[in-house]
């Protein structure tokens, strides 16, 4: 087994759910949200962002406003969309789903482990 694409996969399984994390607290320019996964320990590069924004955009959970910027030229400001929203609700639902099913194998390995 490769432990490390064993991470790499973990990682893009949950990368939609992140951003749309991310859109739900406030509009995002994309290099501020590469800032923000940065931050949270989950490295993603511009060529791996944009195609899934595109994506996400053109799937209707994502829309785009360009804002005009202090510094240089109008940035595309990423939210999400009504529906959006309630694709997240469902991500959070199954993630509480999955995170719990995690945590009870573990526990009950640490449980028989430890007698």
């Amino acid at each position: 087994m490769n432990v490390d694409n064993v991470k790499s996969q973990m990682r893009k399984g949950m990368l939609e759910y992140c951003i749309l994390l991310l859109l739900h607290r406030e509009p995002s320019y994309a290099s501020d949200i590469i800032l923000k996964l940065k931050e949270a320990k989950l490295i993603v590069v511009e060529g791996t962002l944009y195609p899934l924004l595109t994506r996400l955009k053109n799937d209707g959970l994502l829309s785009y406003e360009w804002i005009e910027s202090t510094q240089g030229p109008p940035r595309k400001y990423y939210s999400l969309t009504s529906y959006g929203e309630g694709v997240l609700s469902e991500l959070e639902s199954a993630w509480d789903e999955l995170s719990d099913t995690v945590n009870h194998l573990r526990n009950e390995l640490l449980t028989i482990e430890s007698k």
